[in-house]
């Protein structure tokens, strides 16, 4: 039930931008605003290219997939309890920031970099938070990020050799300078 791509774990709660323990009112509206905002209906803009078309629609059914989970009460708590269980066998080796980020400006693409204990690292780039609905701004000196929402997230990411992970705190507001690169 866990959303996976590229090793890198969205939830249904992050699809729908809302807290993991958020209200059956706060879910709602967080699946009416992601309606408006990855409906098919959009397809229709001439302007976008087919392979955003397809990651729309490909949003859109993730969207519905997370109601269909979290608008129920019975399938929330079974979706709730194997999100707990996974998180216990994931190995989360630690809770980082994007201060603790080493970046890596690569033009169009930004890349986060976090050295794990084995030596090898953590990864992720401005696309693949892009996909999740996590923005990187970056300016000319500092890298901040930002959601639909400003609800604060997390990202779990997976380290390239051994099977520890870190869970990526998405926290908004907070600005890191470009200069924290590698």
């Amino acid at each position: 039930m866990l959303q996976c791509k590229n090793s890198v774990h969205e939830t249904h709660y992050n699809i729908l931008s809302v807290k993991e323990d958020a209200s059956y009112e706060e879910i709602r509206n967080g699946y009416r605003l992601a309606l408006l905002n990855h409906h098919p209906d959009k397809l229709q803009n001439k302007h976008q290219s087919t392979d955003s078309q397809n990651q729309l629609g490909d949003r859109f059914l993730k969207v519905q997939k997370a109601w269909e989970i979290l608008g129920n009460s019975r399938s929330r708590a079974v979706y709730d309890s194997e999100l707990r269980a996974y998180r216990k066998d994931t190995g989360v080796a630690e809770d980082v920031s994007l201060e603790d980020m080493m970046i890596e400006d690569g033009g169009e693409i930004l890349e986060l970099f976090y050295q794990c204990r084995c030596g090898d690292y953590f990864f992720v780039d401005s696309l693949e938070l892009a996909e999740m609905g996590y923005t990187l701004i970056k300016d000319e000196k500092n890298v901040s990020f930002e959601t639909k929402d400003e609800l604060p997230a997390a990202v779990i990411l997976p380290c390239g050799s051994c099977s520890l992970q870190v869970r990526l705190l998405i926290n908004i507001g907070i600005e890191v300078s470009i200069n924290h690169s590698m």
